[in-house]
């Protein structure tokens, strides 16, 4: 069932679809991710005004960002989604990394996600926070 839920997350981003993006995550959402980094943003994309400010920041940093995810693991209401970013920019030339996301779901719906750059950080976290 998640990764059904996380492949429509992925599929609506890499469309570039903010409408099924929003849809798919808790109006309160909060979002920590590299794109924000890159924009100098030293805060979390949160809610659907932050949403939509997240897709228009990718579009303007990167040519092209497509995310794949490769496994999803469940603990509790988190989930630990490891997989690939692709990546291109005038700047930074072609990227294809690993990276993985923590989500939190509440009611069906993303209410927290992370990216990290360096899955064995995420993976580390996920294994914290899991329950006992």
């Amino acid at each position: 069932m998640h990764e059904a839920l996380v492949g429509r997350l992925y599929n609506a981003f890499n469309r570039r679809d903010t409408e099924g993006i929003v849809a798919l995550c808790s109006t309160d959402m909060e979002f920590v991710a590299v794109t924000g980094e890159e924009v100098g943003r030293g805060d979390p994309y949160r809610g659907v005004d932050g949403l939509r400010e997240y897709i228009r920041d990718v579009e303007r940093i990167w040519e092209e960002l497509l995310i794949t995810p490769s496994r999803v693991e469940q603990s509790g209401d988190r989930l630990l989604v490891v997989g690939r970013v692709y990546v291109r920019s005038r700047e930074l030339g072609i990227r294809d990394m690993p990276v993985a996301w923590i989500w939190r779901l509440e009611g069906g719906l993303f209410v927290r996600g992370e990216v990290f750059a360096d899955p064995a950080m995420a993976i580390a976290r996920f294994a914290q926070i899991a329950p006992a």
